[in-house]
């Protein structure tokens, strides 16, 4: 049965577009946190118990977060049931009544998407976003930057990734409402701004902070345990990930208002990075 058909049923379900979110985070995710646990339990010993807990009660709490975004990436669809889109996003149903839409807009184009309080990577993105150009969203999305649509309702603005044209076409059915469309493509760069994106000099510091961090990893990994490195090495390592992490939310976010101001995050995160690594080198002798 085509979507069209689908169309003439009362309940039905679609899915959100297809995308490797799910088994990019399960890799990154188990990687970055098995380093974090391991690197807190090694480096921190008796007398050190306060600092401990300090480093794992976070680390604890940012991993049931990350697991429940995980499963989110994984079990994101939409449904339309006894008159309510449904935004079913793994343990979690979001409700709104159909008779609560005001608007339903069809996105096309690059948008210029960036975080107020929200979690993305490749293929995935959710929580609260702003486009630049077309305003605030909450996205249950999955693959946003190639179009989205957009719901304006009375619980707030949606964006929603459809793996096709029939949820939007039932809502725009049930609600009796015409389907805007908005080309991002087509906006004046002085109102949609310059995404992160589309910067070669931001992406190179995103891509040198990330490389940088990896050779700090595999330093250790392949010099660690025999070279006999002080604890506090590998606690350093820990930091350092720490450190990233927060620098890339906020580096993207500050970029939106000062490109000079991202960047200049990115340069601290390489500084410190470099420098914890320069005292590993110090501190091992092969």
């Amino acid at each position: 049965m085509s979507w069209k058909s689908r169309l003439k049923l009362k309940d039905f379900r679609v899915r959100a577009k297809p995308s490797n979110a799910f088994w990019l985070g399960l890799l990154f995710g188990t990687i970055v946190f098995t380093i974090v646990f391991w690197g807190i339990d090694y480096s921190l010993g008796t007398g050190d118990e306060a600092l401990k807990v300090a480093l794992v009660l976070p680390a604890y709490f940012f991993a049931g977060i990350f697991i429940v975004l995980l499963v989110g990436s994984y079990a994101l669809d939409y449904r339309i049931k006894d008159g309510n889109l449904l935004i079913c996003w793994g343990f979690r149903t979001i409700k709104i009544p159909l008779s609560e839409i005001n608007e339903v807009i069809k996105v096309t184009g690059k948008s210029n998407l960036y975080s107020i309080l929200g979690v993305s990577w490749p293929g995935y993105m959710v929580g609260l976003y702003t486009a630049k150009g077309l305003g605030p969203v909450k996205m249950y999305a999955t693959q946003p930057y190639q179009g989205f649509v957009y719901l304006k309702t009375n619980r707030g603005f949606f964006g929603l990734t459809p793996t096709n044209n029939a949820l939007i076409d039932r809502i725009a059915e049930e609600t009796d409402k015409e389907i805007t469309y908005i080309n991002m493509d087509a906006i004046p760069p002085e109102i949609k701004g310059r995404s992160i994106l589309d910067d070669g000099f931001y992406r190179l510091l995103y891509i040198l902070n990330i490389l940088l961090l990896v050779a700090f990893a595999v330093y250790l990994a392949v010099f660690f345990p025999g070279s006999g490195a002080p604890p506090f090495i590998v606690l350093l390592l820990v930091l350092a990930v720490a450190l990233f992490f927060f620098n890339i939310g906020n580096a993207g976010r500050l970029y939106q208002f000062s490109e000079m101001g991202g960047y200049t995050l990115l340069v601290i995160g390489l500084a410190v990075t470099g420098i914890f690594l320069i005292l590993a080198l110090s501190e091992i002798t092969l």
